[in-house]
């Protein structure tokens, strides 16, 4: 939970006050398919393995722009001793900021996309296959602060008690998203 230390040195800075944070959503990984296509099992790690080796073609954010879930999948790849294999098939997606590979996926130009489960959900045409099997699995979290500086804190304490209610609660679920609490 990268996102919590930087939180936690803001606080540490005095930059934004104990108390005056919350962890708005947490985030994993998903794998994509296109809308309608056949459905591998992904359930286990080895499933999962399975059906990486198996794909004609998997996307994925490309490390190099700095997406949080293409780097973790590397790692997953090394760990899964499959990386060389998985490269050969493998679509870099340097534009995720703007196409997420989900579309890619969707437009049928990739069997399997591999991003944030939040940015699959979103995308027509395409379907969440299922998020990372088990302790492969790593949830990305969505801070949110108010800075000791702010003139007027208390709307945005308003706001954090919206954030935390059952009705953002909903929505932050339809997003792909498990709501954080304080």
């Amino acid at each position: 939970m990268s996102g919590s230390a930087a939180v936690n040195d803001l606080v540490q800075e005095g930059k934004i006050a104990p108390g005056d944070q919350l962890i708005l959503a947490r985030v994993g990984v998903g794998v994509a398919v296109r809308a309608g296509a056949p459905k591998p099992d992904i359930n286990s790690i080895e499933a999962f393995r399975h059906t990486l080796l198996a794909a004609k073609s998997i996307v994925y954010t490309d490390p190099a722009v700095g997406g949080a879930s293409g780097i973790y999948l590397e790692k997953v790849l090394d760990r899964l001793g499959i990386a060389q294999e998985i490269k050969a098939k493998s679509i870099l997606n340097a534009r995720a900021a703007t196409l997420p590979s989900a579309e890619i996926v969707a437009r049928g130009e990739a069997e399997l996309g591999i991003q944030l489960i939040s940015e699959i959900v979103s995308v027509p045409g395409a379907e969440l296959l299922g998020p990372l099997a088990g302790e492969l699995q790593a949830m990305n979290v969505i801070f949110a602060g108010i800075v000791t500086t702010a003139s007027e804190p208390d709307p945005a304490r308003v706001l954090f008690k919206f954030l935390t209610s059952p009705d953002a609660a909903a929505v932050i679920k339809a997003a792909g998203m498990e709501p954080g609490g304080s």
